[in-house]
């Protein structure tokens, strides 16, 4: 007699091929998240250490900005230093020029003037004062030209001032330019034009 298996057989491969399946399933999400994790691990780790660096660059760029501050401020003094130095230098390469210059003020005043104010800037020298007459300052302006430590004098402005009932005195302003013995001259036509003194006919002769 022969023997038929009545068994649910194609049930039974059915939830042997789901089983496997969801195991399988099951095995790929595991080895997935795996990955995932590592993948994160890695991931933090790497910033940490690009954080890291990113801090000891911050540390040394600081280290750098404060090395760049000081040897700016460092450059600023001896800046101010050689300044001084050249400061100093000049003062005492120019002292015998200054006492050149003002024996020559002496020198080349005449009688009858008087000096009230003095002002040098570089080679400039600015003079203000006062005269009993035109002619005496006609006589000034002809006395600095004859120097040889000063030379092309420009007269700027002159005007006559009434004292009492007789007594006249004339302010004037002018400009010299100080020369040293041996060196160019400067050019009178670079000068502006100097101005004609009025005759005084009341004046004193000088």
């Amino acid at each position: 007699m022969a023997r038929i298996n009545l068994l649910p057989w194609r049930e039974q491969l059915r939830e042997e091929r789901k089983q496997r399946f969801l195991v399988a399933m099951g095995g790929t999400l595991v080895i997935a998240a795996g990955l995932v994790f590592l993948a994160g691990q890695y991931l933090d780790g790497a910033i940490e250490q690009q954080n890291a660096r990113n801090n000891f660059i911050k540390k040394e760029i600081a280290v750098l900005d404060a090395r760049i501050k000081e040897i700016s401020e460092l450059k600023e003094r001896r800046a101010q230093l050689l300044e001084r130095m050249k400061i100093i230098q000049d003062l005492q390469g120019n002292r015998p020029i200054s006492g050149r210059i003002f024996d020559q003020m002496v020198r080349t005043l005449p009688d009858g003037v008087f000096f009230t104010e003095l002002k040098r800037t570089d080679k400039t020298i600015a003079i203000v004062g006062s005269a009993e007459s035109n002619n005496r300052v006609s006589g000034l302006m002809r006395n600095l030209d004859a120097s040889e430590w000063l030379t092309s004098p420009n007269l700027t402005e002159v005007k006559a001032i009434t004292a009492g009932a007789v007594d006249q005195a004339n302010v004037f302003q002018l400009t010299v330019q100080q020369v040293q013995p041996g060196q160019d001259v400067v050019d009178p036509k670079a000068l502006p034009n100097k101005k004609e003194l009025p005759k005084q006919n009341g004046g004193k002769k000088s």
